[in-house]
């Protein structure tokens, strides 16, 4: 049976593997003890519950994530504001490790966090600052599985702040303190957004 004709060509050609973006900040100071112990757990989890991790190809909390991704085998993708690897690196100063792929937007900030948004099914904010805010944002109006990872950082209560005054419910959006069950909780989210999605098919 060929893709047209399949009743889920999903199924055959293994497009339900979920991608979750880490969005946090390059730098970390402000993000308190153990922060990045925490990020190298998110992207551990990740990988545990069988996604892939996408990152904004940075340093900082995305990065330490993706050394949690790759510690235990998992696959780790950044898209970089930069257009070319040389730029990547002696322009913007952003690391090439932990990553197996490596996208180059050439869109700088804003357009590479619209393009990494946009290429996943989840994203998870966790210690973070205005590129993670604005990450959020793009993620919010695009309708996608969003989860608040919850730590010794102010970003969480930021962000849960921003959904108070938004005045805008919405239901795909999960918090939590624990990686393990941040990750199941956005997780099923998406499983349950596809799921909808396959019934139109």
């Amino acid at each position: 049976m060929d893709i047209l004709s399949s009743k889920n060509p999903y199924e055959k050609h293994g497009h339900e593997q979920i991608k979750i973006c880490v969005s946090g900040a390059a730098e970390t100071g402000h993000c308190g003890l153990g922060a990045l112990d925490l990020a190298k757990e998110l992207g551990r989890e990740i990988v545990r519950q069988g996604a892939i991790l996408v990152t904004g190809a940075t340093t900082g909390f995305p990065m330490w994530s993706a050394m949690g991704a790759k510690e235990i085998g998992g696959l780790s993708i950044g898209f970089s504001p930069a257009s070319t690897e040389k730029e990547h690196a002696e322009v913007y100063k952003l690391p090439l490790d932990y990553m197996d792929l490596i996208i180059y937007t050439g869109f700088g900030y804003p357009g590479r966090d619209l393009l990494l948004t946009r290429s996943v099914d989840a994203v998870i904010c966790g210690c973070g600052r205005i590129g993670t805010i604005h990450e959020f944002a793009v993620a919010f109006e695009d309708g996608k599985a969003i989860g608040i990872f919850d730590g010794p950082w102010d970003m969480g209560k930021e962000l849960q702040g921003i959904l108070e005054k938004s005045h805008r419910p919405n239901d795909k959006i999960v918090m939590g303190k624990d990686p393990k069950k941040l990750v199941a909780d956005v997780i099923a989210v998406v499983r349950r957004m596809k799921a909808n999605e396959k019934k139109t098919l």
